[in-house]
């Protein structure tokens, strides 16, 4: 089981709209450096939406040759259509992915015997572990958690990325889930909170920005700390909060490019980050001690 803070990763990209595969090796060896437990790459704060078949598998083949073993690579393969969603799950297995990620379908609504039919398909199409993502936010689909549990039988369906920020539906999942079965947060102001519940880690947008402090604290509370783990999640909720004050991941890769680490291009429709958003980032890596 993969545990602890995993970093929902940003993809680079050049000014002219290419990725930017410089940048992104630098990327790993900061999260690798920094102690960053996990990378999903192409996720939702990949832009996997703007990415086409061929930039996603070359985006996670390249991951995983820059990671080379060091910590777990998570691929992002999801699609509101089951046939392309498992085709995007055996190109992410042959470019040695360790694990899939698999959103729920968007746009079409399905119901819940549509979302076991789905991932029961998908979970056939690899042999890897498959990890559940749960964002009716984004998708306008939410997997209940008894379809969730239902699915949970399934051999190599192995945990799930709960971004509801719902810790009445952890706990539930939590108590009910079978040996083996990971419950991961997706939802950073929560993720402390999940993870003292007995959780197994935090698929995260702040860790982009703040790695050593998110593995920190993600640490902490896995061992029940919830004294360190209060202290230094303090130091994080203004990333938590401020990473969202415009549309992921346009916060996040303005301060990295802050950083120097990375530009901070995103792909239409996303836009470069407003002077009031940049201010509000600046302010909340100041208190996490990150100075841009």
């Amino acid at each position: 089981m993969i545990r602890g803070s995993i970093v929902a990763l940003v993809t680079p990209f050049n000014a002219s709209g290419a990725v930017d595969y410089e940048a992104l090796r630098r990327l790993v060896e900061f999260h690798v450096s920094e102690g960053t437990h996990g990378i999903v790459a192409v996720g939702t704060t990949g832009e996997s939406a703007t990415l086409s078949h061929s930039e996603d598998r070359d985006v996670i083949r390249a991951t995983v040759d820059f990671v080379a073993g060091r910590i777990p690579v998570i691929a992002g393969a999801g699609s509101n259509a089951t046939a392309e969603a498992c085709q995007l799950t055996e190109a992410a297995t042959l470019a040695g992915a360790d694990a899939i990620l698999s959103v729920a379908p968007y746009y079409n609504k399905p119901p819940q015997a549509g979302l076991l039919a789905h991932f029961r398909a998908v979970a056939k199409s690899t042999d890897l572990p498959v990890i559940l993502y749960n964002v009716p936010g984004r998708t306008v689909t939410d997997i209940f958690d008894d379809t969730t549990l239902e699915l949970a039988e399934v051999s190599n369906i192995s945990g799930i990325k709960d971004a509801t920020g719902d810790l009445d539906r952890a706990k539930h999942l939590l108590e009910h889930r079978p040996e083996g079965f990971a419950v991961y947060s997706g939802d950073d102001p929560t993720a402390m909170e999940l993870c003292l519940m007995g959780g197994d880690g935090d698929i995260s947008v702040t860790a982009n920005v703040a790695p050593r402090l998110m593995a920190s604290m993600i640490e902490f509370a896995l061992a029940g700390n919830f004294r360190e783990a209060e202290a230094t999640n303090n130091l994080l909720r203004g990333l938590h909060s401020e990473l969202f004050v415009e549309p992921n991941p346009i916060p996040s890769k303005w301060a990295l490019s802050e950083m120097g680490i990375m530009g901070s291009d995103c792909r239409l429709p996303l836009v470069p980050l407003t002077d009031a958003g940049k201010n509000a980032v600046r302010e909340a890596c100041g208190l996490a001690g990150i100075h841009l």
